[in-house]
């Protein structure tokens, strides 16, 4: 299976990891394996220079993203731009650099872009962050269309509120919770695992029909 022995990529909030459990034990002993490249992917000539030497990579997980929730009526041009710069020309960066190194060795490759319901549904306060994951879902799908001669997949996973300290953080509150919770038929947020499982579908040969694709992992939240 090539998610246990190709070489991935996992583009998170501030930080460029490349990893492949076949590489030599790394002098992190807490994550062997794994090099992380630490960079503001906000920064277009950075990340160029950062990913540079980055690779050969296989697989690609564009998890970076923010959150700046602001009325509509109070949006900044300074949080419109982070979150433009993070949640969708990130991905679009990167994923070329990743994109140009398959197409070069001439092997197939996956690309998962984390997305999210918000997407599809309008939340309260979250005007800009709605707008750049509607903008995910349909990059996504010009991704597949225009990679997949080339057998790169590229599919996008949509979460409802994921428990991580980003999810705690805005969702902790529980008369802000219950709303959201009363729209989403099991009744429950998801785990970090909940994402994590079809992320790996995604980027596995068992997938390898699969491409241009809206995923949710949402309990159920686009169906209610």
């Amino acid at each position: 299976d090539r998610v246990a022995r190709g070489g991935g990529l996992t583009a998170g909030p501030g930080l460029i990891g490349t990893m492949s459990l076949a590489a030599p034990r790394t002098n992190q002993d807490l994550c062997p394996g794994i090099d992380p490249v630490c960079v503001d992917l906000s920064d277009w000539e950075a990340t160029e220079r950062a990913l540079g030497n980055v690779g050969p990579v296989d697989l690609l997980v564009n998890n970076a993203g923010v959150a700046l929730l602001q009325p509509f009526l109070e949006i900044t041009k300074e949080a419109f731009d982070r979150s433009f710069e993070v949640n969708l020309r990130a991905v679009i960066q990167v994923s070329k650099i990743v994109a140009r190194g398959l197409i070069a060795r001439g092997v197939p490759g996956a690309i998962v872009n984390i997305s999210s319901q918000a997407s599809q549904r309008a939340i309260t306060n979250h005007s800009v962050y709605c707008a750049t994951k509607s903008a995910l879902d349909m990059l996504t799908k010009a991704m597949a269309l225009e990679l997949g001669p080339h057998k790169i997949r590229v599919n996008a996973v949509n979460p409802t509120v994921v428990m991580t300290a980003m999810g705690r953080a805005n969702w902790l509150d529980p008369q802000k919770a219950k709303p959201m919770l009363d729209r989403i038929p099991l009744g429950k947020f998801a785990e970090v695992e909940h994402v994590v499982d079809a992320i790996l579908f995604l980027l596995s040969d068992r997938s390898g029909m699969t491409t241009g694709s809206i995923v949710p992992v949402d309990g159920g939240f686009w169906a209610s």
